[in-house]
Formats: C-alpha cells, sequence, structure tokens
C-alpha cells in the first residue's frame, strides 16, 4: 500500500527551531511513549539545511536512546519529508501500530 508519512495519524506536533528545543521534545515523546498510542509524532524543522540536520539527528537518535533506557520497544518507523515551503517533518511512529493501521 503506497501512502505520504502525512497520511499518518498524528497524536502530537512539535514545531522545533534548535537543538535545545529537539531535546525537550525527546523527551516529550519518550515519557508519553509509543506502545500505548495508535498515532505517532510529527516534528517540524525549519528549512535551513544545517539545522534541520542537527534537529533530525536528535530527535531520532534522542528517541532512541530515551526509549532504551526505559527499557522499552525501540521498533520505530520514522520518515523524513518536505512538509511545506518553510518546514521539513519528521514522523515517528511505532512499526507494530504501524502495521495495525494497515501501512
Amino acid at each position: 500500500m503506497e501512502f505520504h508519512p502525512k497520511d499518518l495519524p498524528i497524536f502530537k506536533t512539535y514545531d522545533l527551531k534548535d537543538e535545545k528545543d529537539a531535546n525537550v521534545a525527546v523527551e516529550d515523546m519518550v515519557s508519553i511513549g509509543f506502545q500505548t498510542h495508535k498515532e505517532g509524532f510529527k516534528v517540524l524543522m525549519p528549512k535551513e539545511t544545517r539545522t534541520a540536520k542537527r534537529i533530525g539527528y536528535t530527535v531520532t537518535t534522542g528517541v532512541t536512546a530515551g526509549l532504551r533506557q526505559k527499557k522499552e520497544n525501540r521498533d520505530i518507523k520514522y520518515w523524513t519529508y518536505h512538509h511545506d515551503d518553510n518546514h521539513y517533518a519528521i514522523v515517528l511512529i511505532n512499526n507494530s501500530a504501524l502495521t495495525e493501521l494497515g501501512f
């Protein structure tokens, strides 16, 4: 089934400006958890390439490390895409939730 990550149901969206915001968002995502929801998380980043790469790296590695520390399942899928003229986006979702949704 072909789909775009924007079509996934989203539990919470974070609009980040820098790496400091990314660390706060990671802590929030890990505390909420990926196991209990059938929705994912969306992270919006500025279109400035260097900043977006840093935020993306902080989010993806931070979520994995945080889930490992909590001894939770780290089977998370994520996609990065052009959200609009001003933002890139990352959508993160638990792989089992993705399967249950039929994607």
